[in-house]
């Protein structure tokens, strides 16, 4: 891989970075922004979901923007949305114009949620496209891992905008996002999306100017024919593509990203203790991102997902028994616990549902696919988000962390069952095993 095709990566990868950013800033400026505009808890309620209706109509869109007019265009929308947010969330003179701008920042992390994974898994050498779109999750770790520190940074030095903190911690999201914007103009578009547009000299230029040889690159197809989302052949891939971003959300991470401190506090453990854990666990999810980055493409995703999901199972089921036991006696025992589901999850369940859902559709219904998949995330996201302090409140800590460990056994059978190996081989060849083994199903009937 030469310095222009990772530049290339590092580049469009800030729209994985500016998806983490956006949705954890918030986590600072909620009772910031509560005092400031004196907010109602319904009030408080949208502020916190407006982001996530943004991410949904974002999702909605970005499949027919890239399709029609290229991943480049679509991603430039994405950088504008965040820019816009950043400024109009920081200057806003009211809430209504704040709650405004947090909607269109999730409009722009919806568009990149799809457009990124699917750019770099099209124009990567396929050797690498496994390394190459987990290092997106790895973009959303250190996003938000930016925020929390940008956060703690700005209220510290009380850096004011307008004479409010909180509107410091918004703006610090524009620098990101011209970036992004700026570096997109010396990105080319994906030569896969040029090829199934007819414009095979163009996408041919592009291959040439990145240096990626022929043996490396995917095989030089004429224009898609036309398939159906829904076509037998593609219905096990839409199953995968489905349920592994349920799972993904269902697995407890967001119990731990979002509840951590005060499921921590209620166990027993001291709130100093509480917020330094939070901390660890936040740099544990960007390190072991990295992990997957090294064995992805190594080891293959099956072997990851399956070594994850049993990893995860058993973590979070041992988390459950220390939550009921008493902390003065166990507290070090938990954070291990927890910190060894960061790295089951981290290294397969969090990167490979983007991995796994860029590579194993045709061309033609990819985007399309994606975009399902998504939306799956983003509801299992708001169900999760909704339904974890309840659980916490009827089930407790412990029987809670159990249910999660119940949808990570359930997620490893799920891919034992489904999930081939994709290590290796070219979206053709991913595209070929389904109609293979739908004809032998057709031949055994």
């Amino acid at each position: 891989m030469n310095t222009l095709f990772k530049l290339i990566i590092a580049t469009v990868s800030l729209g994985g970075f500016l998806f983490g950013f956006d949705m954890a800033v918030i986590s600072g400026t909620i009772p910031l922004i509560r005092d400031s505009f004196q907010l109602t808890p319904v009030q408080e309620g949208f502020f916190v979901s407006s982001a996530l209706v943004g991410c949904i109509i974002g999702v909605l869109f970005a499949g027919a923007w890239s399709n029609r007019f290229g991943r480049k265009p679509t991603l430039l929308i994405a950088a504008v949305l965040f820019l816009i947010s950043a400024f109009g969330c920081s200057y806003g003179n009211n809430f209504e114009v704040v709650l405004l701008n947090r909607w269109i920042g999730g409009v722009g992390v919806g568009i990149a949620s799809i457009v990124v994974p699917l750019y770099i898994a099209e124009i990567s050498p396929y050797k690498y496209r496994g390394r190459m779109v987990t290092l997106y999750q790895l973009a959303i770790t250190i996003g938000i891992l930016c925020a929390y520190l940008s956060n703690a940074l700005i209220v510290n030095n009380n850096l004011l905008i307008l004479g409010e903190t909180w509107r410091t911690m918004f703006l610090a999201g524009a620098v990101p996002s011209f970036l992004l914007g700026v570096g997109l103009f010396f990105v080319p578009e994906s030569p896969r999306w040029l090829m199934n547009k007819g414009r095979y000299d163009q996408a041919l230029a592009c291959y040439k100017r990145l240096q990626i040889e022929a043996e490396q690159r995917e095989p030089e197809v004429q224009a898609t024919t036309q398939a159906s989302l829904f076509a037998p052949m593609y219905r096990t891939a839409l199953l995968l593509g489905l349920l592994l971003p349920l799972f993904s959300q269902l697995s407890g991470i967001n119990a731990i990203v979002y509840f951590g401190p005060s499921i921590l506090i209620e166990s027993g453990l001291s709130i100093s203790n509480s917020f330094h854990a939070q901390v660890f666990f936040g740099l544990a999810n960007v390190v072991f991102t990295c992990f997957a980055i090294w064995k992805v493409d190594s080891w293959g995703r099956r072997p990851l997902y399956l070594l994850g999901t049993a990893g995860a199972t058993a973590s979070l089921l041992l988390s459950g028994w220390f939550l009921g036991q008493d902390m003065t006696l166990y507290s070090n025992f938990l954070i291990a616990s927890i910190l060894c589901f960061m790295f089951f999850f981290a290294m397969s369940i969090g990167p490979l549902k983007f991995v796994v859902a860029s590579e194993i559709f045709p061309t033609a219904i990819r985007t399309r696919a994606m975009t399902l998949s998504i939306l799956v995330m983003w509801g299992a996201d708001t169900l999760v988000g909704q339904l974890t302090p309840v659980l916490l409140d009827r089930l407790g800590s412990m029987f809670t962390f159990w249910l999660f460990a119940l949808f990570c056994a359930i997620a490893f059978v799920t891919v034992y069952m489904l999930l081939p190996e994709t290590k290796g081989k070219t979206l053709e060849e991913i595209e070929q095993h389904w109609q293979v083994k739908h004809r032998r199903k057709i031949n055994q009937e």
